[in-house]
């Protein structure tokens, strides 16, 4: 019995074939025969060797190409996320990894596939992308796994694709957590939910909205959903025509973006107006002011400092050819005026806004 892990040429020989052939077996570099190929993979097994994935690399002068594509547009929380991104990036440099930040228009299915296809014919190694769940999306994804490009799923799930990990909050969840809290608050008493999304075709907003439908009691009803398209002003028009409209409103849920112009219809709400009790999603820098301000009561934010370090990790492994580390899905933190956190140091350029 060897007192040390078995080496490459350990399997070389036991295999019966060549080193430089074991060794293009096992970092599948293709060009052997797949009789060669079993007998390879069966020397592996029977050894128990471990192929040392950052000496290959290093042999082979290797430079992960990474790409997060993410959606464009005045979005803060897509902003913040890019800002982590883009600081991964740097730091990452001295590890061979090239990590750029690419985006495309949000709601736009056509536009995405168009970027993936064109990222497919760059050679990257892996990418992460906020998706959506149309035909055409899916198809997208399977080609590039078909052709060895590793796909993550972030923010938003994609039923039915051949994404290799999906990383972010169970949106479901979400939205049931933020039912349950309107129910508490509202403490027995009838209501009427004012529920707000960018677009119902968007996942994990229909998510979040079908989460809250399944767990409200039958005393509060859901008022017709906006679909502000993360745009504060339709998001501010909306709101505004809805609760003029009709003054049984006791609460808004935001499940999307566009918050900016939902802060500014309760800015300018009348003194002896009650305002609605408000939930919103993600704490970037207009939801912290308005939080503090006691403008809104709750914010759910996805912890994008986490989705970040995970999606880098997962990309790694399937570069290399290993499963990436399959966790739970990420658990958002609920924050009240109490309980928040120091302002992050993140620096995020342009005037982002949601």
């Amino acid at each position: 019995m060897h007192d040390r892990p078995p080496t490459l040429a350990d399997v070389a020989q036991r295999a019966g074939v060549s080193y430089a052939t074991a060794d293009r077996v096992v970092n599948g570099r293709g060009g052997v025969s797949d009789k060669t190929v079993r007998s390879v993979h069966a020397a592996v097994s029977a050894l128990g060797y471990v192929r040392n994935v950052a000496a290959a690399n290093l042999s082979q002068q290797r430079v992960y190409r990474f790409v997060a594509v993410l959606p464009d547009g005045s979005n803060a929380f897509f902003a913040r996320m890019r800002a982590l991104f883009e600081a991964a990036a740097t730091r990452m440099i001295a590890d061979r990894v090239n990590l750029s930040v690419e985006t495309v228009a949000a709601f736009d299915p056509a536009a995405l596939r168009e970027r993936l296809e064109t990222l497919a014919k760059q050679g990257v190694d892996g990418i992460a992308v906020v998706g959506s769940d149309d035909a055409s999306t899916i198809n997208t994804i399977a080609a590039l796994r078909d052709s060895g490009i590793a796909v993550m799923t972030l923010v938003s799930e994609v039923p039915g694709s051949d994404r290799a990990a999906y990383v972010g909050i169970d949106n479901t969840v979400a939205g049931g957590t933020v039912g349950r809290l309107l129910v508490l608050a509202h403490g027995g008493r009838s209501g009427r939910i004012l529920p707000v999304v960018g677009a119902l075709t968007a996942r994990d907003h229909a998510d979040r909205l079908q989460g809250l439908r399944e767990v409200v009691a039958p005393e509060i009803t859901i008022a017709p959903v906006i679909e502000g398209r993360d745009r504060q002003d339709l998001v501010e028009a909306g709101v505004t025509q809805a609760l003029r409209a009709d003054p049984s409103i006791t609460a808004i849920y935001s499940a999307g973006a566009g918050n900016v112009g939902l802060i500014r219809v309760l800015q300018a709400l009348p003194a002896t107006t009650r305002r609605p009790i408000v939930v919103l999603h993600e704490l970037v820098a207009h939801s912290r002011r308005a939080l503090e301000a006691g403008l809104i009561d709750i914010i759910i934010d996805q912890r994008p400092e986490e989705e970040v370090a995970r999606v880098i990790d997962g990309l790694r492994l399937l570069a290399d050819r290993r499963a990436p580390i399959l966790t739970d899905p990420i658990v958002p933190t609920i924050y009240v005026r109490e309980n928040l956190p120091p302002e992050p140091q993140i620096t995020i350029t342009g005037n982002p806004q949601r």
